[in-house]
């Protein structure tokens, strides 16, 4: 079901609150652009710093503004297993293609504490389950023989992989079957990922460049890794500043650079420094985004 380019949304803030005009602007351009999925309220979305009720209205106002035209994958983590189901269950009842539910963080679980908690998650709500593996933050890394164990309870689709190890994909593999879905979380590396064995990427980078993003996971798709090759050099740049500093800073700066938002984050986050405000507006020029119309905007 989940395949290609899946964009990791933000989540518009203006002064203070979440910028709903910003957000459904935001969610139309993306479609437009050729993205074949969306995920409102993940960790690019500002999720740990989103209220419950800010969490649910941005996964509503997603839903209702593609109106069925992509899957909206709802963001759906906590280190609670009470409150992953709760945000499960509201993502299911607004009508969400399915959740993305990342490890417990913080409380570092075992291997069985993990998979009790992805089953009662899966046995709250019987519609399509990702896992997110990002042991970076979550500081839990779930291993290939608990997916394996996960990837048998009929709900639970596939995975998110942000562990940066192309290894995994072929020895996931080996553990779950070509059956269960493998998705990268890193922008850097999709396209490896890919011929590894990887159907598609839930991404950073093509909030800003998701026309770009959408045609590489198209050529991956198809086979066709030279051509891909091309525009992951072309892109390369733009997601190496997409995570010089932490995210979403630097994606959220790029983002009003085009005029899609403002650059505001939540503390513990800060405006980015200069200097990778200079980063992130160099990899835009490369791309020939800031030409023209957008320039003049960014500028004005």
């Amino acid at each position: 079901m989940f395949t290609g380019i899946i964009t990791a949304l933000i989540t518009p803030f203006k002064n203070g609150k979440i910028d709903e005009e910003a957000f459904r602007k935001l969610v139309e351009w993306q479609i437009a652009e050729g993205v074949n999925g969306l995920v409102p309220c993940g960790t690019t979305g500002e999720s740990p710093t989103l209220s419950h009720e800010e969490h649910k209205r941005v996964v509503e106002l997603c839903i209702e503004t593609a109106r069925g035209r992509v899957p909206v994958i709802a963001g759906a983590g906590s280190n609670s297993t009470a409150e992953a189901i709760d945000f499960a269950h509201h993502a299911k009842k607004a009508g969400a293609s399915g959740v993305l539910v990342v490890a417990p963080y913080y409380n570092k679980p075992s291997q069985e504490g993990i998979y009790r908690h992805y089953k009662a998650v899966h046995d709250a709500v019987s519609f399509p389950i990702l896992i997110y593996n990002i042991p970076a933050r979550s500081v839990v890394n779930i291993t290939d023989e608990t997916l394996a164990r996960l990837a048998k309870l009929p709900h639970i689709d596939g995975v998110k992989d942000a562990t940066g190890d192309l290894a995994r994909v072929s020895s996931l593999r080996m553990a779950a079957g070509p059956g269960f879905c493998q998705l990268s979380g890193e922008d850097m590396t999709a396209l490896a990922f890919n011929a590894a064995g990887g159907r598609g990427c839930i991404s950073v980078t093509s909030n800003i460049a998701p026309r770009l993003c959408a045609e590489l996971q198209k050529l991956t798709l198809q086979g066709d890794f030279a051509a891909a090759l091309k525009i992951q050099d072309q892109l390369a740049p733009l997601h190496k500043a997409m995570f010089c500093e932490p995210s979403p800073g630097p994606v959220k700066y790029a983002a009003s650079l085009l005029g899609l938002a403002s650059a505001e984050v939540r503390l513990p986050l800060t405006e980015i420094s200069d200097a990778a405000k200079q980063q992130v507006e160099a990899a835009l020029k490369t791309l020939g985004l800031l030409d023209g119309h957008h320039e003049r905007k960014a500028t004005a």
